[in-house]
C-alpha cells in the first residue's frame, strides 16, 4: 500500500497541485449536461480555480474573506471552494433548500462576505433578504437563464464574468496564483461545515486542510481506492458527508468525482456510472429498499418465489462473509445460485453492479436493514463520525462486519468512553472548534478530546457501539434506559414505515407516532382496492392500521427486553418534513420540537380513555400559503404489552 503521509503536508489547492504534476490528463471531475458527461482532467481543474481564484481576489475577497455555497453538485462549486482557499479565504455551504430566512441567519453568523449560487432559485432567496445581510458584497451564479434583468446591479456577478477577471490578472502576473497557493498551511482554516442543527442554529465547524486530507488518508489506510474509480456526487455538498469524498478522499487517491444532471436523475445517472464505491445516509438506502421491494412485488409469482427463498439464504451467508468465515459447501452453492439468478441482475438495476464497498452514515441503520444489503451482494458497511471530525472516525472492515456496531476507530484516531459513557475521539481529523464560539468550542474540546454528545461502548471486539444522542436516551418511570433510536430503526426496517418518532421518557411504555410509506403502502392499498385521496386520508385507513400493527407487533416480538416493546402508536396526518422544522437537513429527528408539535397526540397516546381524536391540521405552502384541516386521528393499543 502506498505511503500517503506526505500529503498531509499540503493545503487543497497545494495537493490538487501536486496531482497535476502526477496526472495532469486523467479525469478529475466528469459532468453531465444535456445528456453528455463532459470531463475535466486534473490540469482543466487547476486552470478553473486559479481563474476563480484570481477572480475572488479581484473582487475583493481574500484572507480573512468568507463565501457561502448554495448550490447543487457542479464542478462550479468546487472551483469556487478551492478558488476560495487559494487565496486563503474560506468556504461554507448552506443547503440548497433553506428558507431566505435561514439563509440570513447563517450568513449573519458565519460573516459571509460573497455568497455563490448556481440558479436563480437560489439567487433569488438571497435577493428576498438583501436588506438583513449587509456584509455580503457579491453574488456569483453559475446559470445566467433568468438572471437577465438582474445584470444591471453589479452585486450580481456571472461566473463566466469572474473568469475574465482571473485570466486578466494572471495576464498581469503569471506568477501571483503559485505564490498565493503556496502561501497556504495544511492547519489553516479553509472550510466552515454547519453542524445538523437538532437543537437549534446550525453552528459554523471550522475545518482545516488537514483535517479533511488527514480522514481521505486514513480511510484508504483501511478500504484501498484506485485512481481509476468512480464516485457519483449526489450529496448535499452541505453536508459532511459530501465535503469529505470531494475535499478529502479524491485529493487524497485522485478518483473521478462525477457529478449528476439533476437532483432529480441523480440515481439514473449513477446507473450509468456504476460507482465502485458510493457513500450516503441512512434515507438513501432505505429509500432503495423500498424500490426493491416495489420491484419484486410487482414481478411474477415464480420471481417472486425465487426471490423469498434466496433472501434467506443470502441472509445466512452473509453472516459467514461478514465475519470472514468460511461457508458450508451446500450454503455456498445455493448464495452463488442466488446471486446469478436474484440478486445479480437486481443489483444491476440500481446502478450498484461495480460497487466493491458502499458506506452509510450520518445517522444509524437498523442491523436487519444492514443484513439485507449484505444478502443481496452489496457490501455495505456502517461508518460513524461527525461533522466535527470530518464525518468518519470509525468503520467496519470488510471481514470483520457486525450490524449492531459502527466498527473499530480508523487508523490514527484515538477512542475512550468516558465517565458518563460518552464517546470521546482525538485524531488529526478533528475541528478547532466552532466559528467565534469560543465557550462552545471548549465545551466541545475539553479536555483534549472530541465529545460526540453520543452514549456507547466498545464492545469483546473492540468494536464501538452507539446507543443513542446522550439527550435523547430515555429511562421508563422504572428506571429502565432504552434507546429510542434503535427501536425506531427497527421500526423503518419494514417497508411500509417511512418514519417513526418514539417516546416513553417517564412513562410507564413506550408510544410511537409513524409515518406510513406513500409509496409502498400506496401500492399495498391499490393493490387490494383500497381508494384514497391524500396521504392524510391513506395514513387514516383502518385497513392501514391493521397492516402496521403486525409490524409493530413483530418488532415486539424481537425485543430484547419486556420494557423496550412498543403499547400504543398512532398513524401520523403528515409526512414529518424539514421545511417545517421536524428534521433536520440530514433527516435526524428533531424530536424535542416534534414532541411539542404534536403536544395533543403525545397526551393521547398516555391516555388509555382515548382511542380516537379530533385536530386540526396545519400545512403551509410555498407560496407562504397555509390552510388548516380538520381530520379524526386514531390511537391503537399493542396486544400482549
Amino acid at each position: 500500500m502506498t505511503d500517503n503521509k506526505h500529503l498531509l503536508l499540503y493545503s487543497i489547492p497545494q495537493l490538487l497541485r501536486w496531482r497535476v504534476k502526477s496526472t495532469p490528463k486523467r479525469p478529475a471531475l466528469r459532468e453531465k449536461d444535456f445528456g453528455i458527461w463532459n470531463t475535466y482532467t486534473w490540469q482543466d481543474y487547476y486552470d478553473y480555480v486559479r481563474k476563480t481564484a484570481l477572480g475572488l481576489r479581484a473582487i475583493g475577497l481574500g484572507k480573512g474573506s468568507t463565501i457561502a455555497l448554495i448550490s447543487d453538485n457542479i464542478p462550479e462549486l468546487l472551483f469556487t471552494a478551492i478558488g476560495a482557499h487559494s487565496i486563503g479565504a474560506v468556504s461554507a455551504g448552506i443547503y440548497q433548500t433553506s428558507m431566505p430566512h435561514e439563509i440570513a441567519q447563517i450568513l449573519q453568523s458565519l460573516k459571509a462576505t460573497a455568497v455563490f449560487c448556481d440558479n436563480q432559485e437560489q439567487v433569488d432567496k438571497v435577493l428576498d433578504v438583501r436588506d438583513q445581510i449587509p456584509n455580503v458584497k457579491k453574488v456569483i451564479f453559475e446559470d445566467p437563464r433568468g438572471m437577465r434583468e438582474y445584470m444591471s446591479d453589479d452585486w450580481f456577478v456571472n461566473i463566466r464574468d469572474l473568469y475574465k477577471l482571473g485570466d486578466q490578472e494572471h495576464e498581469k502576473n503569471p506568477g501571483l496564483f503559485e505564490s498565493l497557493v503556496d502561501q497556504g498551511k495544511p492547519d489553516d482554516v479553509c472550510h466552515l461545515c454547519l453542524t445538523s442543527g437538532t437543537t437549534g442554529l446550525p453552528k459554523g465547524t471550522m475545518l482545516t486542510h488537514k483535517n479533511y486530507i488527514n480522514m481521505g488518508i486514513q480511510l484508504t489506510e483501511v478500504d484501498q481506492l484506485e485512481p481509476t474509480d468512480e464516485y457519483v456526487s449526489f450529496l448535499p455538498f452541505a453536508w459532511i458527508g459530501e465535503q469529505m469524498n470531494s475535499f478529502g478522499v479524491a485529493m487524497a487517491t485522485g478518483i473521478t468525482l462525477n457529478f449528476p444532471e439533476s437532483v432529480e436523475t441523480a440515481m439514473s445517472d449513477l446507473k450509468e456510472i456504476g460507482p465502485h464505491f458510493m457513500f450516503g445516509a441512512p434515507r438513501i438506502y432505505e429509500t432503495i429498499r423500498s424500490q426493491i421491494w416495489l420491484k419484486i412485488d410487482q414481478s411474477y409469482w415464480f420471481n417472486k418465489l425465487l426471490y423469498n427463498y434466496f433472501i434467506k439464504v443470502g441472509i445466512k451467508a452473509a453472516h459467514y462473509r461478514m465475519r470472514g468465515k468460511s461457508m458450508p459447501i451446500g450454503l455456498k452453492i445455493k448464495s452463488w445460485l442466488g446471486k446469478q439468478i436474484i440478486f445479480r441482475p437486481l443489483v444491476n438495476q440500481i446502478g450498484f453492479l461495480r460497487l466493491r464497498r458502499a458506506y452509510t452514515g450520518g445517522a444509524a441503520l437498523g442491523p436487519e436493514l444492514f443484513t439485507f444489503y449484505q444478502a443481496i451482494g452489496v457490501n455495505l458497511k456502517q461508518i460513524y463520525g461527525q461533522t466535527e471530525i470530518v464525518g468518519i472516525a470509525y468503520m467496519h472492515r470488510d471481514g470483520d462486519i457486525r450490524p449492531e456496531t459502527v466498527g473499530k476507530p480508523l487508523p490514527g484516531t484515538q477512542c475512550k468512553i468516558s465517565e458518563i459513557g460518552e464517546i470521546l475521539s482525538k485524531s488529526d481529523s478533528v475541528t478547532p472548534g466552532y466559528f467565534e464560539l469560543p465557550e462552545k468550542s471548549a465545551e466541545l474540546l475539553e479536555g483534549g478530546w472530541l465529545h460526540s454528545g453520543d452514549a456507547g461502548f466498545i464492545d469483546e471486539h473492540g468494536h464501538l457501539v452507539v446507543i443513542d444522542r446522550i439527550s435523547d436516551v430515555m429511562h421508563n418511570k422504572k428506571g429502565e434506559m432504552f434507546s429510542p433510536m434503535f427501536l425506531e430503526n427497527a421500526l423503518k426496517f419494514s417497508p411500509y414505515i417511512k418514519e417513526a418518532v418514539i417516546y416513553g421518557n417517564k412513562e410507564d411504555f413506550v408510544a410511537c407516532l409513524i409515518n406510513v410509506d406513500p409509496v409502498v403502502v400506496g401500492k399495498w392499498a391499490e393493490d387490494r382496492g383500497i381508494s384514497f385521496t391524500t396521504y392524510m386520508d391513506l395514513s387514516g385507513k383502518p385497513e392501514v392500521a391493521k397492516l402496521i400493527m403486525q409490524e409493530v407487533l413483530d418488532v415486539n416480538s424481537r425485543a430484547e427486553k419486556e420494557h423496550f416493546k412498543i403499547k400504543r402508536f398512532a398513524l401520523l396526518y403528515k409526512l414529518l418534513d424539514v421545511d417545517d422544522g421536524e428534521l433536520t437537513k440530514t433527516g435526524k429527528i428533531r424530536r424535542k420540537y416534534v414532541q411539542e408539535r404534536y403536544q395533543n397526540l403525545y397526551e393521547a397516546l398516555y391516555d388509555a380513555s382515548v382511542d380516537k381524536k379530533e385536530v386540526e391540521a396545519s400545512f403551509q405552502y410555498q407560496d407562504g400559503q397555509s390552510t388548516t384541516v380538520k381530520t379524526s386521528i386514531s390511537f391503537y393499543t399493542v396486544k400482549g404489552v
